[in-house]
C-alpha cells in the first residue's frame, strides 16, 4: 500500500474533473485525479461528441436538400457505416491516450483505479497494482458525474436495454428503436437513428421536451412524425419483456402495445454517488450533492466540493465546467488566504447556474435556449412580458433554406427591463444562442440593446424583430 500526498485530490477524470485539477495546478498548487474508466468521461466517449457526430450529416442532407441547386446534386441518402465511422472518430474509438498526454502535459497526476473517500481528506484507490492511499492538504473534490436512471418498470432490466451510453456507441443501427422518455436524449436519438433508417417509436409519458417553453416541443413533436417516426404522448410502460429472438414487447398502460429490436430508456440521470464513501464524510451513498454557491459540499466538513452533474445543478458539460473553474480558483484561493469572491456574478461562484443556462437540442429543428421559460419566470415571481417573433419572416431566414420554419421568444423582466429567457427554434439556429447569453448575463438594458444592430441579411436579425415588436 502506498501513500501519497497532493494538495487537492478530484475523484473523476471527466470534463469537470480535468478542468477543476487543470484550474488548481494554474493557481500553484498540486492535484491528483481519480478515474476508474476512460479519461475524458461521459461526453467524450458517449454523450456530447459521439451523439452530435450521429446528428450532424443528416442535418447537413437536410440543408442541402432545402436549397435549389444542391438539392439536385444529392443523389443518395446517408452512408449508415460512413456516419457511425465518423462518429467512433471523435469518440476516439474509445481510448483515452490522448486525453491521458494531455494530464501529464498539464502537470496532473493519474490515477486509475476506483476512488472512495476513508476518512476526512483521504482518498483509498483500489486499481489493477492494488491500493493507494492519497492524502489531500486542502480539499478533495466530487465529479463523478451521474449514470442513465431505469425506472421500476416490470422486466426492464431483464430485457437489457439501451441507456445513452448504448445508443451513443452502438455498432449497428437496429430495424426498429422504442425509446422510452421525451425528453433532450430520447428526442436527439430519435432523430438521429430515424435518420439512419430506423424506425422509431417514442413514448413520451410527459411530452416531448417538457422542460422547454410549449412551442418548443410541438415543433420537435411534428417534425419527428415528418420524418416517419411514431410519437406517442401520455404513453407509459407498464411492463417489458425481450424473446429468445431479440424482440422487445412493450405493454403500455392504456392497453397498447409496441415491438422494437432495441429499447432506450432515457428519463433522467442518477449521480454516481452510491459507492465512493459518503458516508465517512456523514452524508448518504447514493446521493445528489447540495452545495453552495462555492461548490463546497453541504455538511461535508469545509473540504469536500462537488462539481458537475453530480450536484443536480445544471446537469450540462459546459455548465460543469463553468463550476469547474469557479471551484479550483477558490480552492487555490483559500489555500493562499487571497480573497474569495463569492457575491452575485463574482469569480468564485456559479451564479449562471440560476439565471443563464444554455442549452441546444440537437433535433430537427434545432432547440436553443438560455434563461428562464416563461413558465418558470412566473413561477419565481418575476413581472414579464412575452414577445415572440415567426423567425420564417427574417430576411436571412428565407436566405437560408427554402420553406424555413422557426420560432423565437424572448422573455423581457418588465422591472429591470432586460432580457432573462430566450428560446429560437429552427434550422441552425445553435449559433445564435451565445449573443442571448451575454444579453441575459449582462442584464443589458433593452434600450442598450437596441444598439447591438443585426447584420443584414442574417437570421440574427431576428433580434431587430423581437425589439420591435416589443415596441423599442
Amino acid at each position: 500500500m502506498t501513500d501519497l500526498t497532493y494538495d487537492v485530490i478530484v475523484l473523476g477524470a471527466g470534463p469537470v474533473g480535468e478542468n477543476v485539477a487543470d484550474r488548481v495546478v494554474k493557481g500553484g498548487l498540486t492535484a491528483a485525479i481519480v478515474e476508474r474508466e476512460l479519461v475524458g468521461g461521459e461526453c467524450s466517449y458517449w454523450a456530447c461528441m459521439p451523439t452530435k457526430a450521429l446528428l450532424r450529416s443528416s442535418a447537413a442532407l437536410r440543408a442541402a436538400r432545402a436549397l435549389p441547386g444542391a438539392r439536385e446534386a444529392v443523389t443518395g441518402d446517408l452512408d449508415v457505416a460512413a456516419v457511425l465511422a465518423r462518429r467512433d472518430g471523435f469518440a476516439s474509438n474509445w481510448k483515452d491516450d490522448g486525453q491521458v498526454a494531455w494530464l501529464d502535459s498539464a502537470g496532473i497526476t493519474l490515477h486509475r483505479g476506483h476512488g472512495r473517500i476513508s476518512g476526512r481528506l483521504t482518498v483509498e484507490v483500489t486499481g489493477d497494482d492494488g491500493t493507494t492511499i492519497l492524502t489531500a492538504r486542502h480539499a478533495v473534490v466530487v465529479a463523478t458525474g451521474t449514470s442513465a436512471l431505469l425506472p421500476d418498470i416490470p422486466g426492464l432490466r431483464e430485457a437489457s436495454p439501451w441507456t445513452s451510453r448504448d445508443a451513443a456507441a452502438a455498432g449497428a443501427v437496429p430495424a426498429r428503436l422504442a425509446v422510452i422518455g421525451g425528453g433532450v436524449v430520447a428526442t436527439e436519438m430519435a432523430t438521429a437513428y430515424a435518420s439512419l433508417g430506423a424506425q422509431v417509436t417514442v413514448l413520451a409519458r410527459d411530452g416531448v421536451l417538457s422542460q422547454a417553453e410549449p412551442f418548443a416541443g410541438e415543433l420537435v413533436t411534428a417534425s419527428l412524425r415528418e420524418s416517419g417516426v411514431t410519437v406517442r404522448d401520455a404513453a407509459e410502460a407498464k411492463s417489458v419483456q425481450r424473446d429468445s429472438d431479440g424482440t422487445v414487447h412493450l405493454a403500455l398502460t392504456d392497453g397498447g402495445r409496441v415491438e422494437a429490436d432495441e429499447l432506450l430508456v432515457a428519463i433522467g440521470r442518477t449521480p454516481n454517488t452510491a459507492d465512493i464513501g459518503l458516508e465517512t464524510a456523514g452524508l448518504e451513498p447514493g446521493s445528489w450533492l447540495a452545495v453552495d454557491d462555492t461548490m463546497r459540499v453541504v455538511g461535508g466538513g469545509g473540504w469536500l466540493y462537488a462539481a458537475g452533474d453530480v450536484n443536480r445543478r445544471a446537469l450540462l458539460t459546459h455548465q460543469g465546467k463553468y463550476q469547474a473553474r469557479a471551484v479550483g480558483d477558490v480552492i487555490v484561493a483559500r489555500a493562499l488566504g487571497t480573497a474569495v469572491e463569492d457575491g452575485r456574478w463574482g469569480r468564485h461562484v456559479a451564479t449562471a447556474d440560476e439565471r443563464a443556462v444554455p442549452q441546444v437540442v440537437f433535433t430537427d429543428p434545432e432547440i436553443a435556449s438560455v434563461g428562464l421559460t416563461a413558465a418558470a419566470a412566473e413561477a419565481a415571481g418575476l413581472r414579464i412580458r412575452v414577445v415572440d417573433h415567426d423567425l420564417a419572416a427574417v430576411a436571412g431566414s428565407a436566405l437560408h433554406a427554402d420553406g424555413y420554419h422557426g420560432r423565437a421568444r424572448m422573455v423581457v423582466d418588465e422591472d429591470r427591463q432586460v432580457i432573462v429567457g430566450f428560446t429560437v427554434a429552427g434550422p441552425d439556429v445553435a449559433e445564435l444562442l451565445h449573443a442571448a447569453t451575454i444579453a441575459i448575463v449582462g442584464e443589458v438594458p433593452l434600450d442598450r440593446l437596441w444598439h447591438a444592430v443585426p447584420a443584414y441579411p442574417t437570421v440574427s436579425e431576428v433580434w431587430l424583430r423581437l425589439l420591435e415588436a416589443y415596441g423599442r
